[in-house]
């Protein structure tokens, strides 16, 4: 387990802060769809051991829980891990949620049979320690399974969209590489047998048109919030057109409501 320098431990807190931010069970209750179609491929069976990485409020575990998988979840962001606890009691479903991180995971090695990550893990700042702890709590065997925003996509644009009024932390790659293919064979490498790369859709949808959903993100996503507000009035009105434009260009809806679909690469590993 490597030691954080003082950078690091600065970064990590400040994401920490990011992720806490807003309220992100909000933003993930609009693309449950998606997630339930990601579990549904995977098919984990009952008694399979599942690790949900980044779990956020328990989008990819609540589902796997579902079907009689044995459910871990973990995050760094330890209010999503109370709302994912509420979420599994209310559903009288048994998951264990950890706080943790997915460059050091808390799990002894070859721990899990299927380990998942939906737009989660790839946030992390250091890739090759995420990819890395995905493949060693993984048994030989089992399966690694990614859901990582690609840069072309919806979402990729988002955020470069964001990027340009508000850059990013220097020290940092861009998380949009997780959803380049080359890059993930790159970084998949090791440990792993098989490695298949599928381009997919999840789907936003919102009751409201995309100028009430860009302010539903600036509210409740913590790195749209934290983006307003480190600009000024002028700045934030910027970023505002920018991404109501965007979100109108590619609404699918025509009643009034938003229906967008963000490109995402899936990534399938078997554990060598």
């Amino acid at each position: 387990m490597s030691t954080n320098s003082p950078e690091m431990e600065s970064l990590k807190t400040r994401l920490k802060a990011m992720w806490m931010a807003g309220d992100f069970g909000e933003v993930a209750r609009h693309i449950e769809t998606g997630a339930e179609e990601f579990i549904a491929r995977l098919a984990p069976g009952a008694g399979e051991r599942v690790l949900d990485v980044a779990c956020g409020s328990g989008n990819l575990a609540m589902p796997a829980a579902r079907a009689g998988a044995v459910v871990t979840g973990v995050d760094i962001a330890t209010n999503l891990l109370e709302q994912a606890r509420a979420r599994a009691a209310a559903e009288g479903l048994t998951v264990e949620f950890d706080e943790g991180d997915a460059e050091a995971l808390p799990y002894p090695d070859a721990a899990f049979d299927l380990v998942v990550s939906m737009f989660g893990a790839m946030f992390a700042p250091r890739p090759e320690l995420v990819a890395a702890e995905l493949v060693r709590v993984c048994r030989p065997g089992g399966r690694i399974a990614m859901a990582n925003w690609t840069p072309e996509g919806f979402i990729g644009q988002m955020f470069k969209i964001t990027g340009r009024h508000v850059p990013p932390p220097p020290n940092m790659p861009s998380p949009l590489r997780w959803g380049d293919e080359e890059t993930v064979r790159e970084r998949m490498r090791e440990g792993v047998a098989d490695l298949r790369l599928t381009r997919r859709a999840c789907p936003f949808e919102y009751p409201f048109p995309p100028a009430e959903v860009v302010e539903s993100f600036r509210q409740f996503y913590g790195p749209t919030q934290r983006a307003f507000a480190a600009l000024d009035a002028d700045g934030q009105a910027a970023l505002r057109e920018d991404l109501e434009r965007l979100w109108s260009e590619h609404n699918r809806a025509t009643d009034g409501t938003s229906y967008v679909e963000g490109e995402y690469l899936e990534v399938l590993a078997t554990r060598a």
